[in-house]
């Protein structure tokens, strides 16, 4: 959000300093610096018992991580997990929220193993299971380099 606020003062005050600078053009410039503070602003992720949700600038998306039906993941520029419930709502999520937060690790896998059990988990399980054992290793690892046993 700072860099978007940099961003509209440096551009009003160029935009002065030139000799035109205007109400429409001050407009023009908030409505840009306000569009780069939105796409720059990270997701926000949040679980609970049962669901997990990520709300966007625009959107709330949530499932419910005791009922999904399945979980995909899609690499590219930018990994990212696609997960769909039960209930037809769908979210999309970096796996890397997971790593830095093992709390919400931990709803989504308790989640994911409640839908396992009932049988709504048809694909993906696999994949979370992967994925558990990375970041119980990447957990491992950064125990290790905090206690000094690892560089």
């Amino acid at each position: 959000m700072s860099c978007a606020l940099l961003f509209c003062a440096m551009a009003l005050l160029v935009d002065w300093d030139a000799g035109s600078f205007t109400s429409l053009r001050a407009l023009l410039w908030l409505t840009v610096s306000a569009t780069v503070g939105a796409v720059l602003l990270p997701p926000r992720v949040s679980a609970g018992p049962g669901w997990l949700a990520v709300r966007t600038p625009w959107r709330r998306h949530v499932v419910r991580t005791d009922a999904l039906t399945s979980v995909r993941q899609y690499d590219g520029v930018s990994s990212h997990l696609v997960l769909r419930d039960v209930h037809g709502h769908c979210l999309e999520l970096d796996p890397r929220v997971l790593t830095a937060n093992p709390l919400i690790w931990h709803a989504l896998d308790t989640g994911a193993c409640h839908s396992i059990e009932r049988g709504t988990l048809r694909h993906g399980a696999e994949l979370l299971d992967r994925l558990g054992h990375r970041i119980d290793d990447e957990t491992v690892q950064a125990v290790l380099r905090a206690s000094g046993f690892s560089h």
